[in-house]
C-alpha cells in the first residue's frame, strides 16, 4: 500500500538530488493481458512472467525504501482518487468515450463501472475488459467482435510511470503520450493530479490533450537547464509547447531539443544517455557523436521577454551543436563526463537494448541499475558511482529500465 511517511515538499530540479519520494506501478494484472497476438499492439518485445516480474519490482521498491524514499503506488493513489464521486464520473467517460462500443455496450459498461467499488474500478481501468468477460449489454458489437478483443484496452505500459508526468521544480507537467495504446495513462495520471487530496493545489501544465511529449524525453540537466529529446513519441512542436510554459513559469531558462534516431531500442532520450552526478552522464556510445541539440531560450530578459504580436513569447533556436557541449554550456560547467555504455560496440549495443544506461539516480554518486549490465556497472563504479544492482529479467521486457518505471515526485533541490 502507499507509504504514509513524512511528506518532502513535492518537486524536482534536477535529475540527481536526493530521492525523497517516487511513484511507482507494481506490475499486475494488466500484465497477464499480454499476448503473442496482442504484445506487438500494446507496445511489449516479450509476454513477462508475471509473479516474478512483481518479486523483482518489489526488490526494486525495496531498495529505495532502504534508501529512506517513500514510494507512491499509482493505483493505490488511483484508488483514493475514485472514492470522489466527481472522480470516478470523469475517469469512466474519459474510458468509455472514445471506444467503437456502440450504444448498447457503452450503456452497459457505465453501469458496470458505476456500481464498481473504488478498487475494482481500477482493476477495470487498468486491466481493461475483454468482450467474452462481459455479463450483459448483449449485441451487434459483442457478436461479431473476437472473444479475446477488449472492449476497454489493458494498459500494460503503466509499468513506466515516468513517461505519463514530469514534476518541473514545484509543477507537474502532465504529458502526451503518443501510442494509441497508452493514450489512457496520461489521462488516468492527470486525474490522480487533479483529484487527489494529496496533490490538490498543485500547479499543472500541458495535458493529456496537447502536443506530444512523453516522460522518458525529458531529462532535466541542471536548475533551469531542461533537455527533450525529438524522435518517434515526443514531437518538435511538443517541445515548443513545453519549452514556452517552462520560460513564461521561470521554471527554466534553458531547453535543448535533442533529436533522437527513429529506433525501437532508442525510443526515448534516456535510452540514449542518463545523469548519474552533477557532471557525469552514462551514455550509449553508438550514437554519442551523432547526438546533437539546438539550445532553445526566450528573447529578452525574464519576466520581460520579447513577445509576438499573439502575445507568445519570442524564441531565439541556437544552430545544432554537439549534444554533450551543449548540455555542459547550458549546465554552466567545464566537462559533462560521458561514460560509456559497455565496453565496445557490440556489448554497448546489447547493453543498450538491456537498459544499462537507464539508470535512477538516488543521489549524487548514487544510482539503481540492472544487475545483468555488467559491463556498464563496472564503467559506473570506475567513475565513482555506486550502483545499486536490481534483478531486470522479467521487468525489462517491455523495454524500460529503472529511469523508465520512476516517477520522481520530490527531490532535494540543487540550486
Amino acid at each position: 500500500m502507499t507509504e504514509r511517511i513524512s511528506q518532502a515538499p513535492h518537486g524536482a530540479d534536477s535529475e540527481v538530488g536526493r530521492l525523497r519520494t517516487v511513484m511507482l506501478h507494481r506490475p499486475g494484472p494488466e500484465l497477464k493481458r499480454l499476448t503473442p497476438r496482442n504484445n506487438d499492439k500494446l507496445l511489449f518485445d516479450g509476454i513477462p512472467w508475471v509473479h516474478r516480474a512483481q518479486e523483482e519490482h518489489d526488490a526494486f521498491a525495496a531498495e529505495l525504501r532502504a534508501r529512506d524514499v517513500e514510494v507512491l503506488y499509482l493505483t493505490d493513489l488511483l484508488t483514493e482518487t475514485l472514492a470522489d464521486g466527481d472522480a470516478r464520473a470523469a475517469a469512466i467517460e474519459e474510458a468509455l468515450r472514445d471506444l467503437d462500443l456502440g450504444d448498447t455496450m457503452r450503456g452497459y459498461l457505465e453501469g458496470l463501472l458505476g456500481e464498481a467499488a473504488p478498487e475494482e474500478l481500477t482493476t477495470y481501468l487498468t486491466a481493461g475488459i475483454r468482450n467474452d468477460e462481459v455479463r450483459g449489454g448483449f449485441g451487434l458489437v459483442t457478436s461479431l467482435l473476437a472473444y479475446d478483443d477488449f472492449l476497454i484496452d489493458p494498459l500494460p505500459n503503466l509499468l513506466f510511470t515516468r513517461d505519463s508526468s514530469v514534476w518541473v521544480r514545484d509543477r507537474v507537467a502532465i504529458t502526451s503520450l503518443a501510442m494509441p495504446a497508452r493514450k489512457r495513462e496520461t489521462e488516468l495520471t492527470e486525474l490522480i493530479y487533479t483529484r487527489h487530496p494529496r496533490f490538490v493545489g498543485t500547479p499543472r501544465m500541458h495535458g493529456a490533450h496537447l502536443e506530444h511529449v512523453e516522460g522518458g524525453d525529458v531529462l532535466l540537466l541542471a536548475p533551469g537547464v531542461i533537455a527533450v529529446g525529438v524522435g518517434e513519441r515526443t514531437t518538435p512542436a511538443g517541445v515548443e509547447r513545453l519549452a514556452r510554459q517552462c520560460f513564461q513559469s521561470d521554471l527554466a531558462h534553458t531547453v535543448l531539443a535533442v533529436p533522437i534516431a527513429q529506433e525501437r531500442a532508442t525510443m526515448h532520450l534516456d535510452t540514449i544517455c542518463t545523469l548519474v552526478d552533477v557532471d557525469k552522464m552514462v551514455v550509449y556510445p553508438n550514437v554519442a557523436d551523432s547526438l546533437v541539440a539546438y539550445t532553445v531560450r526566450p528573447i529578452g530578459d525574464a519576466p520581460a521577454y520579447e513577445r509576438s504580436a499573439d502575445g507568445d513569447l519570442v524564441l531565439d533556436v541556437a544552430q545544432a551543436e554537439p549534444f554533450l557541449v551543449a548540455a555542459a554550456k547550458a549546465m554552466g560547467i567545464d566537462t559533462l563526463e560521458q561514460i560509456d555504455t559497455g565496453l565496445d560496440p557490440v556489448t554497448a549495443e546489447r547493453e543498450q537494448w538491456d537498459d544499462g544506461n537507464n539508470t535512477l539516480a538516488l543521489a549524487p554518486r548514487v544510482a539503481v541499475a540492472y544487475e545483468r549490465n555488467d559491463e556498464t556497472n563496472a564503467r559506473l563504479e570506475d567513475a565513482g558511482i555506486e550502483v545499486v544492482r536490481i534483478a531486470g529479467s522479467e521487468l525489462g521486457s517491455g523495454r524500460g529500465g529503472p529511469r523508465c518505471m520512476s516517477c520522481p515526485i520530490s527531490r532535494e533541490p540543487l540550486g
